[in-house]
């Protein structure tokens, strides 16, 4: 079970940690699309309908991995004789040893088998079935239990690890029961849903609840736009089915947030309409084509909306231009707030992604930024998103134990935080590039501004408020025509990543 720490004493389980190593009246007369049960025994009636119409199309889905070599067994190749992943560092301490030889000789060879459980559920009757990518990435042979108690081999599957989203194949030779697909935009927060998967391997199950929040984003993987529910979920459930009361799929169940590794009372599932989008893609081409910037964007919180003066409810922060990227050649820069997108109001950076991923690659689109105070124009023509790429950056700090003496440096004690120019000590101490621009954290005193959002020895201040700095001179005059009561918003970059802050006196 694979988990995550976030902030404080919650841990995220993955979507990976979801995995695993089943009426007298017909649906169709107990709710009319639109209707609303008008007393608990209607209801009752209603989730029994749904749940009768869905349950043949919620499958179980195991999945086994074969042993993995991890080293060539001696003799195999005379270049290579210590096998092993890692031997090369091994090697430059012991050479050819025999002692370290006869170590690795006594080291495993190979990760034994393994197998793990997840759902999903049919959408053809031809044998398609949508599930979570996690389920089946890796896996040598894919098997699904279907609702009547046959199960049948996969002839094939294929995913897409950005959207967590994987479509399987199968044979049958009759018509296979399916679900349809909903429109997870007309998903409200209060909506009664059904989560139906296989949890803990104790066979299909559904759970009710409601739509908790829409549009939640925390941060367990690359694309997120998650519907959040209190349906139960647990671990298996992933790959299962959202459930409305109509009886179509609204969302895949993903994830869940918990502090126990169980059902707490909020689970993720991948709106469908994300999913239909990707999967139209997989079942057509076996892969995922996206348009894409090139950009970093960070979440706008309400401090930083005033700091740079942005409407709430609009926008999305660029805090990093990828170079070479559609972005970069269109001219965005670092501070760029992104408005509009070919003609769409922007109210967040999840909406940019969804809006630039879906629109035509090589055509040109006109985005309304806000920089510097102003609405400017910029055409960009949109690329196909490399299948390296990837917006998580690294932090790429070395340890500080103490400043070094530097040329030119200031204390502002309003800030907390001493910074110098940046010269080859400063680069080398802290493992920036050597043509790093702006001005470079050599100390913070504990208990300041600076120290209480988490600015470290080693960062790097590029911009003060929308004012690009490179010197001490230009920092000390940037900062002094801002206010700390009001907030100074500072560019920051830590290894490759950049982020605006904004420092406020208490």
């Amino acid at each position: 079970m694979a988990l995550i720490r976030r902030n404080g004493p919650w841990l995220l389980t993955l979507v990976a940690g979801l995995c695993l190593g089943a009426g007298a009246v017909s649906f169709s007369q107990a709710v009319q699309p639109g209707s609303e049960p008008e007393a608990p025994q209607e209801l009752s009636v209603a989730f029994r309908g749904v749940a009768r119409d869905v349950l043949p199309a919620v499958v179980s889905i195991e999945t086994r991995t074969n042993a993995r070599k991890l080293a060539a067994e001696p003799g195999d190749s005379e270049d290579q004789e210590f096998g092993a992943p890692g031997d090369d560092l091994f090697r430059r301490f012991f050479g050819n040893d025999p002692r370290f030889r006869e170590f690795l000789d006594q080291m495993p060879r190979e990760l034994p088998p393994t197998e793990g459980r997840g759902s999903g559920f049919i959408i053809r009757e031809d044998g398609v079935i949508l599930t979570n990518s996690h389920v089946v990435e890796g896996a040598d042979r894919v098997i699904v239990h279907l609702h009547d108690g046959n199960q049948v081999q996969a002839e094939s599957w294929v995913y897409d690890p950005r959207s967590d989203v994987a479509v399987i194949r199968i044979k049958s030779d009759t018509p296979l029961p399916t679900v349809p697909l909903g429109n997870s935009d007309e998903a409200e927060i209060g909506d009664w849903v059904l989560a139906m998967g296989n949890p803990f391997d104790v066979g299909v199950t559904v759970t009710a609840g409601i739509i908790s929040a829409k549009m939640r984003g925390p941060g367990i993987n690359e694309r997120e736009n998650y519907l959040q529910t209190d349906a139960a979920i647990n671990p298996g459930n992933s790959g299962g089915p959202l459930i409305n009361m109509r009886g179509e799929v609204v969302g895949i169940n993903t994830a869940i947030s918990t502090r126990s590794g169980g059902y707490d009372g909020v689970g993720f599932a991948i709106p469908v309409n994300m999913v239909r989008w990707v999967s139209d893609q997989l079942i057509a081409d076996g892969r995922v084509r996206r348009a894409y910037l090139g950009v970093q964007l960070q979440y706008l919180d309400y401090e930083l909306r005033q700091g740079l003066n942005v409407p709430v409810g609009r926008g999305a922060l660029v805090v990093d231009v990828m170079p070479g990227t559609p972005a970069a050649k269109a001219g965005f820069e670092v501070g760029d707030v992104v408005l509009e997108f070919n003609g769409k109001p922007i109210a967040n950076r999840s909406e940019l992604q969804d809006t630039v991923e879906a629109l035509e690659i090589g055509q040109t689109y006109e985005a309304v930024v806000l920089r510097d105070g102003e609405e400017t124009s910029i055409d960009v023509t949109l690329e196909e998103m490399p299948s390296d790429f990837t917006p998580a950056l690294r932090r790429g700090l070395k340890d500080d134990e103490s400043a070094p003496p530097a040329r030119e440096n200031a204390m502002f004690d309003e800030l907390g935080l001493q910074v110098s120019e940046p010269d080859e000590t400063l680069t080398e101490k802290y493992g920036l590039e050597a043509d790093v621009e702006g001005v470079v954290v050599t100390s913070v005193k504990a208990g300041s501004p600076a120290a209480e959002r988490g600015i470290e020895p080693g960062d790097v201040i590029e911009k003060v408020g929308g004012t690009a700095v490179s010197t001490v001179e230009e920092f000390r005059s940037a900062v002094e025509k801002r206010s700390l009561e009001s907030g100074v918003v500072l560019l920051i970059r830590r290894g490759a990543a950049s982020q605006f802050i904004v420092l406020k006196a208490e």
